[in-house]
C-alpha cells in the first residue's frame, strides 16, 4: 500500500541525538555563552568563529559568523523563541545569504545517570537539499561539541 503524499504545508525536518558524559548545565553553557560557541560551533570544515553574539532572552537575537577552510564566510542568526534554563532552547534560524528561508531549531538537554543527552530538532527546512546540508553541518558541529566538552573539563 502506498503512503499518502505529505500535505503541501509539511516541510522537512531533522533530529539528531548525542550523549555527552557531562552535566546538562555544561552543555547548556556551550549553547548560550559566546566564548563557548566560538570554540565548537559549525561543521568540521569551519576553522574559526570570529563572531558569536547572544542576547539570551525570549525575543533576543543571536548571530554567528564562521570562516571555513576554503576561505568562505558563513553567517547565521535568529531570535530566541523559548528558553528553559539548562533544559530547552528554541530559536529561529536564517542564513544571512538566504534570510527568506527561515527555519526553527529546538535544542533539548536531558540529564541521565551518566551525563546528558542532547536532542537537536531542526524544522521547517525550505527543501530536502537544505535538510541534507544541515544534517552535514549539525552532525559535524555536535561531534565537535562533544570533543570540546571533554577537553574543556
Amino acid at each position: 500500500m502506498e503512503k499518502p503524499a505529505a500535505p503541501a504545508t509539511e516541510r522537512p525536518s531533522l533530529t539528531l541525538r548525542r550523549h555527552y558524559p557531562v552535566a546538562a548545565e555544561k552543555v547548556w553553557r556551550a549553547w548560550t555563552e559566546p566564548q563557548a560557541l566560538k570554540a565548537w560551533f559549525g561543521p568540521e570544515e569551519i576553522v574559526e568563529v570570529p563572531i558569536a553574539e547572544v542576547d539570551l532572552r525570549v525575543g533576543g537575537r543571536f548571530r554567528v559568523r564562521m570562516h571555513a577552510a576554503d576561505g568562505e564566510t558563513h553567517e547565521v542568526g535568529g531570535t530566541y523563541l523559548e528558553i528553559v534554563p539548562n533544559r530547552k532552547l528554541v530559536f529561529s534560524w536564517a542564513w544571512r545569504s538566504t534570510p527568506e528561508r527561515e527555519s526553527r531549531v529546538t535544542v533539548r538537554v536531558e540529564p541521565d545517570g551518566s551525563g546528558c543527552e542532547l536532542v537537536l530538532l531542526h524544522e521547517q527546512f525550505f527543501d530536502e537539499a537544505a535538510r541534507e546540508g544541515h544534517r552535514h553541518g549539525w552532525t559535524g558541529a555536535i561531534d565537535k561539541l562533544g570533543r570540546w566538552l571533554v577537553q574543556a573539563g
